[in-house]
């Protein structure tokens, strides 16, 4: 909490319904206001159990930069939290990424805001062969050339409590057998605490201009060693099925003719595939993290939340 104590000032939240943003808001909600923007009333009904004298929540079209402007009057910062790894007809990644990033640059110019903190991909680059990275980086590019100060942290896969990517994982640590796509890519996963953590030295940091920092976990392992370490917290040794990635990409490809939101994409694929392996030191330092380490992070994502501890 030391790092949250020189901020006082409202902070508005974009895509504020998602795991890493309900966290958020817990914490800075403690002493201090926090306008949380979502797009829908589905969305907004998620934050309900959050419920908290400093907490204002606003429906809002991202791209809707108007609407973004009245929502952060008053406020100081901005943490952004709006993306996708899968693009469908009704939200492409130029809408999710560059059209959410462009409203909000508007907004923050308007209200004289003091910083972005703005959440990227591992991979993230403007001329990437894959769209979803692609799309990313050109949003990161929107961020440097604008009048407001922003940081950009770029992320691997989170694990938090609950979420997504740890209950897959604890799927597959469960199984007797599992399949998994290019078993060999490299995964670096950094524990969701220690992102919120890095986004509130992000808003305390006293730099200007425009600064982006790769952030993973303390450690890079293949996706085989990565299942077999969390299988271990269970006594378990699934038979794990290295399948290469073109059958994924072939089915996925399938997927993408017949059905009008398939599950996965090539894209959505391509970014879950990429290999992380990168010193998250330089962010560290700079933000004042304590990395958890991985057995930490797997025991508390995967162990403590199935107890309900």
């Amino acid at each position: 909490m030391n790092a949250t104590s020189i901020l006082r000032d409202k902070i508005l939240i974009t895509g504020a319904n998602g795991h890493l943003g309900r966290r958020l808001i817990r914490l800075l909600t403690l002493d201090r206001s926090v306008v949380a923007v979502v797009r829908s009333p589905g969305a907004a009904a998620q934050l309900a159990s959050l419920a908290h004298p400093n907490l204002i929540v606003r429906e809002v079209d991202y791209t809707d930069a108007a609407a973004l402007t009245e929502a952060a009057s008053g406020c100081s910062y901005a943490v952004h939290l709006v993306g996708i790894i899968k693009a469908g007809r009704a939200n492409s990644y130029t809408q999710a990424h560059e059209a959410t990033t462009g409203a909000l640059i508007v907004a923050a110019q308007s209200c004289h805001l003091k910083r972005i903190v703005y959440l990227s991909i591992l991979g993230a680059q403007p001329n990437s062969a894959n769209a979803c990275l692609a799309s990313k980086g050109r949003a990161e590019v929107m961020l440097a050339t604008c009048t407001i100060p922003s940081l950009v942290l770029r992320l691997p896969m989170v694990l938090g409590e609950g979420d997504y990517a740890a209950q897959a994982l604890l799927r597959r640590a469960q199984a007797s057998v599992s399949a998994l796509l290019r078993g060999k890519s490299k995964e670096q996963p950094i524990y969701a605490g220690d992102v919120i953590r890095a986004i509130v030295g992000a808003l305390a940091s006293p730099q200007t201009g425009f600064r982006a920092f790769d952030l993973a976990g303390p450690q890079s392992l293949s996706r085989l060693d990565l299942t077999r370490r969390a299988a271990a917290l269970f006594d378990n040794d699934p038979r794990l099925l290295d399948v290469p990635l073109v059958f994924g990409m072939l089915a996925a490809g399938i997927l993408e003719q017949i059905a009008a939101a398939p599950p996965v994409t090539r894209a959505m694929l391509e970014v879950l595939d990429h290999d992380d392996d990168i010193d998250p030191e330089p962010a560290c330092t700079a933000l004042g993290v304590a990395l958890t380490s991985l057995d930490e992070m797997l025991r508390k994502t995967l162990l403590e939340s199935q107890s309900g501890e």
